[in-house]
């Protein structure tokens, strides 16, 4: 053989080491780390969606947009806050800190875990290139134009004859596995991988809440799945499942969605829920009030809310008994989160309450998420939600759920959990700045849209005309989006900055007591050194402070 025929291997650089390394990684850490950068990446791409649209829609009579461009960002901006920003990073926390907390040294399938994040990733990739398909990149090119919740029949060959819906279907089809692989693993996880004297019991509420949370998704994301592929029959294989003038049914679209819808917007808020459950109580210095109750609320909302979707049908002719029975599931769940939100405010009564970052976002999340579920119950009366189902103020209080609580409670997670995560702080001083300047957008957004919704203004809508009133609230709202991505950007800078040249964390900055902030920062590839084996739910504020009886729950 000739010399100059053996291959010779290239040299092994670092640089390419660490790329492999991430990219063929099936440590929790890391597959949670790249969940939430990913998230972020999205969140930011999200963000200047909403402000295209914002600056459309601030002035009547617009042409800043065309109609097309205004409905490709629109369903592109849904679709990708939900599937590709909220359920990647709630999914990434809980892939991170579900194994710290419990004392584990890794998910119960490591190999599964990589594969449920790169069909997740995979599905996000796939939605955008739709981008780069079809007509002019300027007006969204071959982007899906159909809503994020994708209407029959608006999905069918002669409403939708480019690819766009088929990359909608087909990216969410994938995520939808990713995140069905997510669910397993949670599960199992929880269930199986606890240490030593970890009962149920004395579980932290994050992975109780994480545990609900999986079993969710494997029951609300099968059904759209069943969907989708309907979906496809009908776009590749002549099928009529939604075609109505074939004798399909387009509602029995919207009945299989919302019986995914609703329950995922219960997926999304209860990992808030367990970020929020985790942060305030040490920033109140007191263990959380009611544990027992908590627990049983969390599963009292995961059971309830699978019974709730058709409250998004109220306009659609269901009968009058049927129209009662989600009346009445829609107000009953209100009534485990109310028990949540009183434990939250009975933690904090007669607490030491530091008012760090992470205890202001979860201070705003209770204002704001009990301010977006007291319009959700007006929306559970039927004949209220008769008048306003079409319009601007379903938009506002779907904001107030999604943006006012559920970014608010990332956030502080982000500012409690980072430092774990990267061995740094973040900046105290620009997360205030951060907080009061998001605070005031989301106000001047959300708030003032409810009053275009209550004068009439329907939602979906591209433009409108002057002289119906609307014009000043919409203004109103397009400038507070300015607010919102100023603080974004801040959030961005001092992720970055801390992440280079932050202060130093040590293990414990908070003085916290659940078993992550036991081991180093950032934890070690095998996590603990040693099985930890525990005695109570606050099993490292036992070893740090053995003196203080109140902190005992055998």
């Amino acid at each position: 053989m000739a010399a100059d025929s053996i291959a010779v291997p290239l040299p092994r650089t670092e640089s390419r080491s660490l790329l492999l390394d991430w990219l063929c990684t099936v440590d929790h850490k890391k597959i949670g780390m790249m969940y939430i950068v990913y998230a972020l990446i999205f969140l930011v791409i999200m963000g200047c969606e909403a402000i295209l649209m914002r600056i459309q829609l601030a002035r009547p009579e617009s042409t800043f947009l065309s109609a097309d461009a205004f409905n490709r960002l629109f369903t592109m901006h849904g679709t990708t806050g939900i599937f590709f920003v909220a359920m990647p990073i709630l999914i990434g926390f809980g892939n991170y800190f579900v194994p710290l907390m419990i004392g584990a040294r890794d998910m119960a399938f490591p190999r599964l875990n990589a594969f449920s994040f790169w069909m997740t990733a995979f599905g996000g990739i796939l939605l955008y290139a739709s981008f780069f398909t079809g007509g002019s990149l300027l007006h969204g090119g071959d982007a899906p134009a159909v809503g994020w919740f994708a209407y029959a029949p608006l999905t069918s060959p002669a409403f939708s004859p480019g690819h766009g819906t088929d990359f909608w279907n087909l990216s969410l089809l994938l995520a939808g596995i990713g995140s069905i692989g997510a669910a397993v693993n949670f599960i199992a996880t929880v269930l199986c991988m606890r240490c030593p004297g970890m009962t149920l019991g004395k579980m932290p509420l994050f992975a109780w809440m994480n545990l609900v949370t999986g079993g969710l998704i494997l029951v609300a994301i099968s059904p759209l799945t069943a969907a989708q592929l309907m979906l496809m029959a009908d776009r590749f294989l002549g099928g009529h499942f939604f075609d109505p003038a074939a004798g399909g049914q387009p509602v029995m679209w919207m009945h299989f969605f919302w019986i995914f819808g609703h329950p995922e917007v219960y997926v999304l808020i209860i990992p808030s829920f367990a970020f929020i459950s985790e942060v305030l109580p040490v920033f109140s210095r007191k263990a959380i009030f009611g544990y027992p109750a908590m627990v049983a609320a969390t599963a009292g909302i995961g059971f309830v809310s699978l019974g709730v979707w058709a409250h998004h049908l109220f306009t659609v002719g269901m009968p009058s008994y049927g129209n009662a029975f989600f009346v009445l599931t829609t107000m009953v769940v209100a009534v485990p989160t109310g028990i949540k939100i009183f434990n939250w405010l009975a933690t904090m009564w007669g607490g030491k309450i530091r008012f760090a970052t992470p205890m202001l976002f979860c201070i705003g999340f209770l204002f704001q998420f009990l301010i977006g579920g007291l319009t959700g119950v007006m929306l559970a009366t039927a004949p209220f939600d008769w008048q306003l189902n079409n319009s601007y103020f379903v938009v506002a209080h779907f904001h107030y759920i999604i943006v006012g609580g559920i970014l608010f409670a990332i956030f502080a997670a982000f500012y409690y959990w980072f430092p774990k995560m990267t061995g740094r702080m973040l900046s105290e001083k620009l997360g205030k700045w951060h907080f009061w300047i998001f605070v005031l957008g989301f106000h001047l957004t959300f708030d003032f849209m409810h009053v275009p919704g209550l004068l009439g203004m329907p939602r979906r809508v591209y433009t409108y005309q002057a002289g119906r009133g609307w014009g000043v609230w919409n203004m109103i709202s397009s400038i507070g989006v300015i607010f919102q991505a100023a603080a974004i950007l801040i959030f961005v800078y001092n992720i970055v900055h801390s992440y280079f040249r932050g202060a130093l964390a040590g293990n414990d900055p908070w003085d916290a007591w659940t078993l992550e902030w036991a081991t180093t920062s950032p934890p070690a590839e095998y996590n603990f050194s040693s099985v930890p084996a525990v005695r109570s739910r606050r099993p490292l504020w036992d070893i740090k402070h053995p003196e203080d009886p109140d902190w005992k729950y055998e």
